[in-house]
């Protein structure tokens, strides 16, 4: 069905893992200029940051200078006034502004917009923006978990991927291109305009083929948002390498069972503490 993504087959690259600095917002940490470069020298896959984009212009020289190659902003409109409301405060200019800079430095561009009801409008607009600049727009379908999990907000503005299409087919022409076989994401290409994307939980659940893990600031390991369980990673990191090893290894097993087998099912407060 259409609903189903494209994937590929699961590879050796896993020895050599990707890492997602993601937050809150991580370009708030006083500790993030010594953080990066010191991750960029590690042996893995890729290293990406997701922001919200604030600081992104005032941090843009230590970014580049650390060797990132991608990153994601989070970014739902481009109504200053409706991007004060969503967000709560901060200036779009200065977002747009940092993002040039990571375009100028060469690094690959994603936004990541929660389409809803409310900001429907925004769809097409978001898509010219992202088209122009070569940048892939992914959609994030709102996920009903936390204070969405209380009174009708959610269902009040829940906008799928099936409407999202609907609004874009009556500008472009788009068909359903390749994703990794492990990608949250379902992708589309807009013949000589670009690609865009959705994470789209409700609508293409990807949870049966989720390899992600999430690392807190405080060591807790978790194996999925949708699960308050964790395992506590801090009285590993003083062993040894073969003691650190040993008990890593069930332990990374304990938060891979914490996973759901189909789709996303909700929980109330692990957000808050561990981002997206």
């Amino acid at each position: 069905g259409s609903n189903i993504p494209h994937r590929g087959s699961p590879n050796t690259e896993f020895l050599t893992p990707p890492l997602h600095i993601t937050g809150g917002e991580p370009l708030v940490s006083p500790k993030f200029d010594k953080l990066l470069p010191a991750l960029m020298k590690l042996p893995l896959k890729d290293v990406c940051i997701t922001t919200n984009g604030q600081l992104l212009a005032r941090k843009a020289d230590p970014i580049i200078a650390a060797g990132l190659r991608r990153i994601n902003i989070s970014l739902d409109t481009l109504d200053a006034a409706a991007f004060r409301t969503i967000a709560g405060g901060g200036d779009l200019a200065t977002v747009q502004s940092g993002i040039g800079r990571m375009l100028d430095a060469g690094l690959k561009v994603k936004i990541n917009m929660v389409a809803m009801h409310s900001n429907a409008d925004q769809i097409l607009p978001m898509l010219d923006y992202c088209f122009e600049r070569g940048i892939e727009l992914r959609f994030i379908e709102l996920m009903n978990m936390g204070h969405l999990r209380k009174g009708n907000r959610f269902s009040r503005e829940f906008f799928g991927m099936d409407d999202i299409l609907t609004v874009i087919g009556q500008r472009f022409e788009y068909a359903r291109t390749d994703a990794p076989w492990d990608s949250t994401t379902v992708r589309f290409q807009a013949p000589g305009k670009g690609v865009f994307g959705f994470c789209a939980n409700e609508s293409a659940p990807f949870c049966s083929t989720c390899t992600r893990l999430r690392l807190a600031s405080n060591g807790h390991l978790y194996g999925c948002l949708s699960n308050a369980r964790h395992q506590d990673m801090r009285p590993v990191l003083g062993l040894p390498r073969r003691q650190a090893l040993a008990q890593l290894r069930p332990m990374l097993t304990r938060a891979l069972a914490d996973k759901q087998s189909l789709g996303f099912s909700g929980e109330e407060t692990v957000m808050k503490y561990i981002g997206g």
